[in-house]
């Protein structure tokens, strides 16, 4: 047994893909699943030792007496990009933007660095996977060329922070951090161990300077940033960028931020001309027509402090060859699809356990607020009892496993919108509020009121 105080003397093994620990070789990590990557790390552990007061960088001040001037954000000139990030960027601040490959992350950035270069000082765009030429033919598509915009391609990190040294940029976007590796870390290129290395370094020299620093991250399959999880606790700001190929929709949602709400929601439309911002995005999700069809129900969801109108759609077919039903999802959570389907069936009675029932979002935006719950009931049982809902009705509300409305916040936010928007009835549940003017509001305890007043 070790003294009192001491460590034991055992050599600790790490992998260098993703840091796992062991006191024991093993050929293939446990954790990350990587052969040949568990290593022996440091000599023998040496006895614990009290640790004496040191210097300090700054004496502690009452909180009411810390300046703000250093924090302040300054807007970027995208009013779409900055309602995601609580009102502009915040000099010293880290961001980590992610997102699928081609969905547009560069070309956002990019006219982010222009807006930037052209109203608070030199920007610099480090590119790991294109040429400067690449990325100057980008800009001159989008028209983001600028005097104060610097490009450099670079793939180590002594070069990157010695083109900081030579811009002293106001903003760093490096694109990508899992590209860009440092030579005084193990660890092949792009892995848990070069990321964190590369963001930790970025991050100190970020803070020391007062810079504002864009990383842009790869996802995984399932969507996921890639790399340690610790890539997303170093950073001040994580920003997701998501978007169908099939549509020019693009949503950025701020899923980490230290400086404002985390919840907001930002909506750009991609084209020739790079990504612009959508102001009001609704009618993206609403699909216009002369006269209401049979499985189709508007909902109010929102996002953050932004209430966003959207349209669930529905199809009730009879299963052809007598064959399993079918249930498909698109837009939507297939787990809460089933619920309320189920819910449909065996408290509203309706029935669908012999037809195909699929179910979609409008636009290509993603519903997985309980809110859009009464909609999707309406428009599954529309669609089975084929009668199309009144013209211009929105529905609100959480449909319970008993049948019942329950009530969602915001309601008053979203019957606003949806009277701005130009709709005239709304299912709301019991207790929802006072209606805006020129708003009928039908309030239903459960689903079974619902039909009845509606079918």
């Amino acid at each position: 047994m070790p003294a009192p105080g001491v460590k034991s003397a055992r050599p600790a093994h790490r992998c260098t893909e993703c840091g796992f620990a062991s006191p024991k070789w093993v050929g293939r990590c446990p954790e990350c699943q990587a052969w040949g990557t568990v290593q022996e790390f440091g000599a023998p552990s040496t006895p614990l030792r009290s640790v004496s007061a040191g210097p300090v960088t700054a004496p502690a001040r009452p909180i009411a007496e810390v300046e703000l001037a250093g924090a302040r954000a300054v807007p970027t000139g995208i009013p779409e990009f900055d309602r995601v990030l609580g009102g502009g960027l915040v000099p010293g601040a880290v961001l980590l933007v992610a997102g699928e490959p081609g969905v547009g992350k560069s070309t956002l950035l990019l006219e982010v660095a222009h807006r930037v270069a052209a109203s608070n000082g030199p920007a610099l765009v480090v590119s790991g996977e294109e040429s400067a030429g690449q990325v100057r033919l980008r800009a001159e598509r989008i028209g983001a060329l600028h005097e104060q915009l610097y490009l450099a391609a670079e793939t180590e990190l002594s070069a990157v922070l010695a083109h900081v040294e030579a811009v002293n940029p106001s903003l760093l976007i490096l694109d990508s951090v899992q590209t860009v590796r440092s030579p005084a870390v193990d660890g092949t290129d792009g892995g848990a161990t070069q990321v964190r290395a590369v963001a930790s370094a970025l991050t100190a020299v970020a803070k020391s300077r007062g810079m504002t620093t864009i990383l842009v991250g790869h996802v995984t399959k399932d969507g996921a940033i890639a790399g340690p999880r610790t890539l997303e606790h170093l950073v001040d700001v994580v920003i997701s960028f998501d978007g169908e190929r099939h549509s020019t929709l693009r949503l950025v949602r701020a899923t980490k931020n230290r400086f404002g709400p985390a919840d907001e929601i930002g909506c750009f439309e991609i084209g020739d001309g790079g990504v612009v911002g959508v102001p009001d995005p609704s009618a993206l999700f609403v699909s216009r027509r002369e006269a209401p069809v049979p499985g189709s129900c508007v909902t109010v969801t929102l996002e953050g402090s932004r209430p966003l109108l959207a349209e669930v759609q529905a199809l009730v077919a009879s299963t052809s060859g007598g064959g399993s039903p079918r249930r498909a999802v698109s837009g939507l959570d297939s787990q809460r699809v089933a619920m309320v389907n189920a819910v449909v069936e065996r408290r509203g009675g309706v029935k669908l356990a012999d037809a195909d029932v699929f179910a979609a979002s409008v636009g290509g935006v993603r519903i997985a607020e309980p809110a859009a719950d009464l909609a999707l009931a309406l428009a599954i049982a529309s669609a089975a009892k084929d009668r199309a809902l009144p013209s211009g009705t929105v529905a609100i509300g959480e449909v319970g496993l008993s049948g019942e409305i329950r009530r969602v916040g915001g309601m008053g936010r979203r019957l606003a919108e949806a009277a701005r928007q130009g709709y005239k009835i709304a299912l709301v549940p019991v207790d929802a509020g006072s209606a805006p003017g020129g708003m009928r509001l039908i309030e239903v305890p459960d689903l079974g009121a619902a039909f009845a007043r509606l079918f």
